[in-house]
């Protein structure tokens, strides 16, 4: 019996990405590099056949996940378990200006301690609500289908960990992943609901 399959998608490129500034939950759309992104991995998600398509509620994941729904003829379910991290006061900010601000959280968020970073939202707190939102993805799909999620980059990062039931600190031997890069977790092949293991991580168009 073949496993299912569960890919998580980062969103395409913002101004802000590129500007080197934290957006956190404010909702910031693609720049133009983005949408070119969004539309070329668009046919690579299409060609897994994917069965579900489920994506965070920001607006870069609404319009990174347009043509992939396109592509896939699949409409996506939208939820906000799915976001990034929130970074309260300190969205909008660009490195430069955290830097300044605030050295030690700026040398924590450049690290992934988000804890350590005074205005973020709990790892803990991020990590349960992508693990619950992706097990009842995973849970939806029949034996040998896929499912993709659109999310973001540091809250795909600690769902991947978790997912492969590794030790927290781990996030840590993980890059930071690309805008639209993707990563591919299978179940042990014969055993449905068994542990996952990572076929793909920040594989990109």
């Amino acid at each position: 019996m073949s496993g299912r399959t569960l890919v998580l998608v980062r969103h395409g490129r913002t101004a802000w990405n590129h500007e080197g500034r934290l957006q956190g939950q404010l909702d910031i759309g693609l720049d133009e590099h983005g949408h070119a992104q969004a539309r070329q991995v668009a046919p690579q998600i299409a060609a897994l056949r994917p069965s579900l398509l489920w994506c965070s509620d920001l607006e870069r994941t609404r319009q990174t996940v347009a043509p992939i729904a396109e592509a896939s003829g699949l409409e996506p379910v939208f939820d906000k378990r799915l976001r990034e991290f929130s970074f309260g006061e300190y969205e909008s900010l660009s490195h430069a200006e955290l830097a300044e601000r605030d050295p030690a959280g700026y040398a924590a968020l450049r690290a992934g301690r988000y804890d350590d970073v005074p205005a973020a939202e709990p790892t803990e707190a991020v990590r349960a609500r992508m693990v619950e939102a992706l097990t009842e993805l995973l849970a939806e799909l029949a034996p040998g289908e896929t499912g993709v999620a659109i999310s973001h980059g540091a809250a795909i990062r600690e769902a991947t960990v978790a997912l492969l039931g590794w030790p927290p600190e781990q996030t840590h031997s993980l890059r930071g992943l690309d805008n639209c890069g993707r990563v591919e977790l299978v179940e042990t092949p014969g055993v449905a609901g068994g542990p996952l293991r990572l076929r793909a991580y920040n594989r990109t168009a």
